[in-house]
């Protein structure tokens, strides 16, 4: 086997994929997408000129997409933690929430750091009253789908939770989760405390600096 994945540690993204491999101690090759790495950004850029990242290499098969990336690592190397269910219907509700965080909690995260990249200071603003209101929104729901259980779709940690994990740490970031829901605020503190996301957030610890919005001084 031999895997090699394109990408960053400060990437919510990368952060997801990584989470997957780290939670079934899969060996890869980890090619970090920087100025000062050249060659593998023109790497990358070939294999995937769309530009985005991160990007699975394994062979000569390229695999894009965060959640079709943990999907072919289940299917073709699979380990001791299965992330998306046996059972259909289980795995439809993984499948949505893993869509739910990536769409409905990275996205306006993603709104607010863009627009902060601007350097316009009104841009920032109204990037950060939009992500705000939409995490709001967000928020409610997620607490109020809680049924109190240890993860995202139950009891086992799944491809939901691997979406959520760095969803839900740069969102408290952008809009912090309020004490009303005290349910998501637990959760975020077990994601924290999951070894492969823990060792996720060591890892792009150097590069706090880089959130456009202020790394705050906690986590």
């Amino acid at each position: 086997m031999s895997l090699t994945l394109y990408g960053h540690p400060f990437s919510s993204y990368t952060q997801k994929v990584l989470i997957a491999l780290y939670e079934n101690d899969t060996p890869f090759e980890f090619r970090c997408i920087g100025p000062d790495t050249p060659a593998y950004t023109a790497e990358w850029l070939q294999r995937w000129p769309l530009g985005k990242f991160p990007l699975l290499v394994d062979g000569e098969r390229n695999v894009v997409e965060t959640s079709i990336i943990i999907e072919y690592l289940q299917l073709v190397h699979p380990g001791p933690v299965r992330l998306l269910p046996a059972d259909p219907m289980q795995a439809l509700d993984v499948r949505f929430l893993d869509r739910y965080f990536d769409l409905h909690v990275m996205t306006p995260v993603q709104h607010a750091v863009g627009a902060a990249l601007t350097g316009d200071t009104i841009k920032r603003q109204e990037g950060l009253a939009h992500a705000a209101s939409k995490l709001d929104l967000a928020y409610a729901w997620l607490e109020n789908h809680s049924k109190g259980d240890a993860w995202a779709s139950g009891e086992n940690f799944t491809l939901a939770d691997c979406a959520a994990a760095p969803s839900l740490f740069y969102a408290d970031w952008t809009q912090q989760i309020a004490e009303k829901y005290p349910r998501l605020r637990a959760y975020r503190s077990r994601l924290l405390a999951r070894p492969s996301f823990a060792r996720a957030v060591e890892e792009a610890r150097p590069y706090r600096q880089l959130f456009p919005l202020g790394a705050p001084d906690r986590d």
